[in-house]
């Protein structure tokens, strides 16, 4: 086993939360910059996790996914399923990339993230390839890992340069509670979806675990994980835990030095063990655990319009528990966004009557 990393943010292994500069962008693919340093390329809507120097680009609409993690920072599932379509066209995902790069911006990486997962979009594959025949730069997939035992999916992945799946349970009965996964899904074939996966793969594998306090923090549950992962062979594990507001309140980060005493059990790993969960002192797990109520926010929101970030300030909230409920508020009707001076504006749909 190779050292492990605790605090140390390698490329690709950390994840940069952008919220604070990106929660207003919407509908279309934009450059932003970051500290002057990092550019991040967004399609449409929403990307809650985006990879240091790299390009997060989004292939679906908001929270579809085979998914309902306990621990998803943007809520609960919308849309849960295991349908493969083009949920987004393709032709309009190639074309907005490619006007990017033809302006002479070329990222560190480009990558396949945010509010949903990813390998759902039938077109995955041509969208790799697309932009692999228009660049050098590095393509990166984030995937939940639960569609690899489908063969397409794995063709899909093939041109790929890295591939970040997720483990977070060693056992039908844990990932059913961490992961809620859609009702056809069987863990059994998930584990062989991604063993199969890393025999035909020849780009680099990043197994990412993610860990909840008091679910799948003991020992036999990390030792389950570990088994598998074992299996599975990747060429890297990156260690996580919950570090922005969850879908769910019961799922609870991980001490740090309790990751460090799990970084153990992954010994006979041949390759990279990385910590790369954050964590919040005190004062931060108490607004973590701020709870705001629907009403709070269309209050907010009648009297005068808001960016997201604006209605985080306002309510003394994260910017990613803002957006979680202000697309919800889009989604059911109550709620409409209006984009201004480069910036998306939300506001009630009419003023409420008590």
């Amino acid at each position: 086993m190779q050292d492990i990393v605790l605090g140390t943010l390698p490329p690709l292994a950390a994840f940069v939360d952008v919220y604070n500069f990106l929660a207003d962008l919407h509908d279309r693919v934009h450059i932003v910059r970051i500290d002057d340093r990092r550019d991040v390329v967004l399609a449409r809507d929403l990307v809650d996790q985006v990879v240091d120097d790299d390009r997060g680009l989004r292939a679906l609409t908001f929270k579809s996914c085979s998914f309902d993690c306990v621990y998803c920072q943007l809520g609960r599932t919308t849309n849960h399923t295991i349908e493969r379509k083009e949920y987004i066209p393709t032709a309009d995902i190639l074309d907005e990339v490619r006007r990017k790069l033809e302006n002479g911006d070329k990222p560190e990486y480009i990558s396949f993230a945010g509010s949903g997962e990813p390998t759902l979009h039938s077109g995955l594959g041509d969208i790799i390839r697309g932009i692999k025949a228009m660049t050098d730069v590095p393509v990166v997939v984030f995937t939940n890992g639960s569609l690899l035992w489908m063969p397409e999916v794995r063709a899909d992945l093939a041109a790929a340069d890295v591939v970040i799946p997720s483990l977070d349970g060693g056992d039908a009965a844990l990932l059913d509670k961490v992961n809620r996964p859609a009702a056809s899904l069987d863990f059994d074939r998930i584990v062989e979806g991604l063993i199969a996966f890393r025999g035909a793969f020849n780009g680099q594998i990043w197994l990412e675990v993610m860990l909840l306090g008091g679910i799948s923090d003991d020992d036999a549950s990390v030792d389950a994980i570990a088994r598998l992962a074992e299996r599975i062979r990747p060429d890297k594990v990156q260690i996580n835990s919950v570090c922005r507001p969850p879908a769910e309140t019961y799922a609870l980060p991980v001490p740090a030095a309790r990751l460090l005493e799990i970084r153990k059990h992954f010994a006979g790993m041949p390759g990279t063990v990385e910590i790369i969960a954050e964590h919040l002192d005190d004062m931060a797990h108490t607004a973590f655990r701020t709870q705001i109520k629907e009403e709070d926010i269309l209050a907010l929101i009648e009297r005068r319009p808001c960016t997201a970030a604006g209605a985080a300030a306002g309510l003394n909230i994260h910017v990613t528990e803002a957006i979680k409920h202000l697309e919800m508020l889009v989604a059911d009707g109550k709620a409409v966004t209006q984009p201004k001076d480069g910036q998306v504006f939300y506001s009630a749909c009419e003023l409420r009557t008590e």
